[in-house]
């Protein structure tokens, strides 16, 4: 009888913490959507030969990259925190990198060290953003990516990225051509066919 007890005790505390975990992570971004900062990254248009890669548009970034005139060892790979701002235009833009969390504010990154370029005591760092993926229905994510792309090829267009940011964390709220969700563009689109 006691042993039985315990594997039900057992059994019970494994379930809380299987649905405790994925309840934490969601109700986390939620704070970050209610609560957080939003700021608009402008993204860039991919290679056109690069594949599709599952139900998802892959986001490259206008400002990722940033020059840092100090002798610290940066490594590939590396978590640091990029402290942005709004740019006169009202995109995000690239305050500052540093390797410790920044205690003054709450709009930064924590993101990875994706390549760093020395010259001389100047060294280039480019960012890897933890949001270089916006997920959509499996129906509707290569239409997207499609108007993402063919929004480059004119010339007045804007695109970027909504993301929230608080204390280090981010979500990818929305991906906007001309101020206009590509949800919304999508949906149209499907509708005039």
């Amino acid at each position: 009888m006691k042993s039985k007890i315990i594997i039900f005790s057992l059994f019970l505390i494994v379930a809380v913490a299987q649905l405790f975990v994925p309840f934490k992570m969601i109700s986390n971004q939620e704070d970050v959507l209610k609560t957080g900062v939003a700021f608009k990254f402008k993204t860039e248009p991919l290679d056109p030969s690069d594949p599709f890669r599952g139900k998802y548009i892959r986001l490259n970034f206008e400002e990722d990259k940033f020059s840092i005139q100090n002798k610290d060892n940066w490594t590939r790979n590396e978590e640091v925190y990029v402290v942005v701002k709004n740019d006169e235009n009202g995109f995000a833009s690239i305050k500052n990198i540093v390797k410790e969390k920044p205690l003054n504010t709450t709009n930064f990154i924590t993101a990875k060290v994706k390549y760093i370029h020395s010259y001389k005591e100047n060294k280039n760092i480019t960012i890897e953003y933890p949001f270089e993926r916006f997920y959509m229905d499996e129906f509707k994510a290569k239409p997207a990516e499609d108007a993402h792309q063919e929004s480059f090829k004119k010339e007045n267009n804007t695109t970027y990225a909504l993301v929230y940011l608080k204390n280090g964390e981010s979500v990818l709220s929305d991906v906007l051509i001309n101020n206009e969700s590509i949800k919304d563009i999508v949906s149209k689109r499907k509708m005039t066919k």
